[in-house]
């Protein structure tokens, strides 16, 4: 305990680990201070030194996820020369892998947290929108790229395209939950692979090398 006393970098990490693991668990109304300081091993002190209250720590978690899930993704287009079609479909394997882990489920910390704090909290509201616009951002681009490089069959627009995606992402892991099913997301995925080979011309579609 002194020595995360001492600290403070390890001490606000181990906070807000404990959280996101507690919040996966009971979501964001389910999981109190002191559950989270206990998981943590801290004292409710530290606690209050490093966030003024459970709704601060909340906007670090959002944070701390979106930039875990962008570095995850970005090994998908660490490659700046290959084809962004299979820079996103790599990010694509990424996210079915995801789902493809045995007694874990797939579930979004910043949807989680969205659903439950939307309409009441708009602090949370506002940058659960920023994050998941980030992902956003980042499909869009690939699919502007793949757009330049490739042509259309059918005008698109990469931002609408990209937030339709993100939505079936997101829908996918709640209707997972519910159904406790997680081959939900992983067909679900893979239509919107089908979805997105229609956009572009079919002679232009290569086979996906990256193994992610």
């Amino acid at each position: 305990m002194k020595g995360a006393a001492r600290n403070p970098v390890m001490t606000r990490e181990k906070l807000v680990g404990a959280a996101v693991g507690l919040i996966l668990e009971r979501g964001y109304h389910g999981t109190g201070v002191e559950a989270i300081c206990e998981r943590a091993g801290v004292t409710k002190g530290s606690f209050f030194h490093h966030f003024a209250n459970k709704d601060e720590l909340g906007l670090a978690i959002i944070r701390w996820w979106s930039a875990m899930g962008t570095e995850l993704y970005a090994q998908a287009w660490a490659d700046d020369s290959a084809d962004p079609l299979d820079q996103l479909f790599g990010m694509m394997s990424i996210m079915e892998s995801f789902a493809s882990r045995p007694g874990e489920p797939c579930v979004c910390a910043i949807g989680m947290m969205a659903q439950e704090m939307a309409a009441t909290h708009p602090g949370i509201r506002a940058s659960c929108a920023a994050e998941l616009s980030v992902w956003t951002g980042n499909v869009a681009r690939l699919l502007s790229k793949a757009r330049e490089r490739h042509g259309s069959v059918v005008p698109f627009d990469p931002e609408e395209v990209s937030w339709f995606l993100n939505s079936l992402w997101q829908g996918s892991m709640l209707i997972a939950k519910t159904q406790q099913d997680q081959q939900i997301i992983i067909n679900n995925l893979r239509h919107a692979r089908a979805y997105i080979q229609s956009l572009f011309p079919i002679d232009k579609i290569k086979p996906i090398k990256q193994k992610i």
